[in-house]
């Protein structure tokens, strides 16, 4: 393979102005990622842990193999909602007993762990992740159900999980709850639809309705053991299959029911047992991406610090240059690399990315999209020559390609170039962002330009002075919203990635990625749909 080479400079003024301005969004993230990790606050954490209960992130590391990574999903789900930050629950990616697993846990820290709608979507994508990935899921359940004063909004998309958990079974996909507390009306769905079930002897309280409810609907008077307790499910109703005498004998159980499983990937394993690291250090990653996104940045440099031993066959160097392609192994992994390199994306990088997608697909090799794009050019000429027919070749490319993509946004995902780059809406396998990246129709100031634009041509057509004072007014508002709803702590808090990344991790992040992408099978598409050239 090519070895790339590195033109960084450490000590150029533009590369300390880049590195203070993502250290900066750094210091953003690493503050939601600390409200996440609060959970409900001191008091209810305390509180918690007075009962001799575990918190979610300590279950989660008590179940995965020790010094083993956890990659965390979503974390700052609900940012910038009425909701706290983590939405009330925890998702990633663990090895268990050798095996990696999807796994969900409960924070009963925050609202009792009840589901609001964030949770929801954060229980849905790891849900999604588990299948598409084909990973076993272990759920770690301590919740009261909905979240009643949202009900409306998560009563009916809700009952999506509980189907999603059956066709994980369907599929050959093992699930497995471990019930630590309460388990109540929704929630008790979760252990009734997974495949091996341990609940804890005086802990856990499995039921559809609580001794109240019950009481209010049939007059009946019971108590929670009876009505749900672990025994009374592990002797009499049947749906606890293990009974753990604490927490930990919890945990142990459902390590046990992992090693059981048998499981095996389906995809290839690594190339090398030992791959070289890449030969530029990535604390370098902090210097190269532009602070002003409208300056492009050349995403070689940032190859050349997370591909093994920094080697990258660049397929059609000379053609299509404001879009990088080539080949090369990450963790030992091969893959095919897509990396904007200069914003826009023009009829022939639409057509080079198009080819090098199914090149991919012929050879089963994942591929990989490093988003900085400010979308596909526009313009008489570009028009004329057939850019929306190009741009639809390279997303018909994108939408029907069947190996994995991983797609990480390292600067700005604007426009038509975000689908073109494999965006949300294209469904990669997983999707990172930079702290620093932002995404929407267009930048702010192009945006509230046009809406100017619209607005003097509409006081035109009828005749009447325009107010450029408001018109002022009005671009610097817009201009204030896009640049907030653009920004990458708004767009995760919506789970619109997988997790905002250190940008030095990402090459642990992908290498974690691509490895439990290979817990399923590897294979390119078959066949396209019509394209039009």
């Amino acid at each position: 393979m090519s070895t790339l080479d590195s033109a960084i400079d450490p000590t150029a003024p533009g590369y300390a102005a880049n590195r203070a301005a993502l250290l900066e969004r750094l210091a953003e993230l690493d503050a939601a990622l600390d409200q996440a990790r609060a959970g409900g606050g001191e008091k209810y954490v305390s509180r918690h842990h007075a009962r001799g209960k575990l918190l979610p992130r300590e279950r989660i590391e008590l179940l995965v193999d020790a010094d083993s990574p956890f990659l965390e999903l979503s974390p700052v789900a609900a940012f910038g909602t009425d909701f706290p930050v983590g939405a009330s629950v925890v998702t990633g990616i663990g090895v268990v007993e050798g095996v990696e697993c999807l796994i969900v846990a409960n924070d009963p820290t925050v609202r009792g762990g009840a589901v609001n709608p964030w949770s929801l979507a954060k229980t849905r994508r790891a849900g999604e992740i588990a299948l598409a990935n084909r990973l076993p899921m272990v759920n770690l359940v301590e919740s009261a159900g909905a979240d009643l004063p949202t009900q409306a909004e998560i009563f009916i998309p809700g009952g999506r999980v509980f189907r999603d958990l059956t066709r994980l079974s369907a599929a050959g996909i093992p699930t497995v709850s471990v019930v630590f507390g309460n388990a109540t009306a929704g929630g008790a769905y979760v252990p009734g639809m997974s495949d091996h079930v341990i609940m804890i002897r005086d802990r856990s309280q499995v039921y559809l309705a609580g001794p109240p409810l019950v009481k209010m609907a049939t007059g009946e008077v019971t108590d929670d053991e009876s009505l749900g307790g672990a025994e009374m499910h592990a002797g009499t109703s049947g749906l606890a299959d293990y009974l753990a005498e604490d927490e930990r004998d919890g945990i142990r159980l459902a390590r046990q029911c992992v090693r059981r499983l048998n499981w095996r990937k389906q995809g290839p394993p690594p190339r090398s047992a030992v791959p070289q690291p890449p030969k530029y250090d990535p604390e370098e990653l902090l210097g190269i991406t532009s602070a002003d996104l409208k300056v492009p940045f050349d995403p070689r440099e940032v190859l050349a610090r997370i591909l093994d031993g920094s080697e990258f066959d660049e397929f059609k160097p000379a053609y299509g240059g404001a879009l990088v392609t080539g080949w090369g192994e990450l963790h030992g992994y091969p893959v095919g690399v897509l990396a904007n390199a200069r914003g826009v994306l023009f009829s022939e990088e639409a057509q080079k990315a198009a080819q090098f997608i199914q090149l991919a697909n012929a050879a089963d090799t994942p591929l990989i999209f490093l988003q900085n794009t400010t979308g596909y050019m526009v313009g008489t000429e570009y028009e004329q020559r057939g850019i929306i027919k190009h741009g639809a070749l390279m997303i018909n490319a994108v939408s029907n390609s069947t190996v994995p993509h991983l797609t990480v946004n390292l600067g700005a995902s604007y426009g038509a170039g975000n689908y073109g780059m494999c965006g949300r809406a294209y469904e990669p396998r997983f999707l990172f962002t930079w702290p620093n990246a932002k995404s929407a129709v267009m930048g702010p100031a192009q945006l509230a330009g046009v809406l100017s634009i619209v607005a003097r041509q509409a006081a035109a057509a009828r005749g009447r002075d325009y107010d450029e004072e408001s018109d002022a007014a009005m671009r610097m508002m817009v201009e204030q919203q896009i640049e907030s709803q653009s920004g990458a702590l708004f767009l995760s808090g919506r789970l619109y990635d997988d997790g905002v990344i250190d940008p030095r991790d990402t090459r642990t992040v992908l290498g974690l990625c691509l490895s439990a992408i290979h817990s399923g099978p590897v294979k390119g598409a078959d066949g396209y749909g019509i394209f039009r050239m």
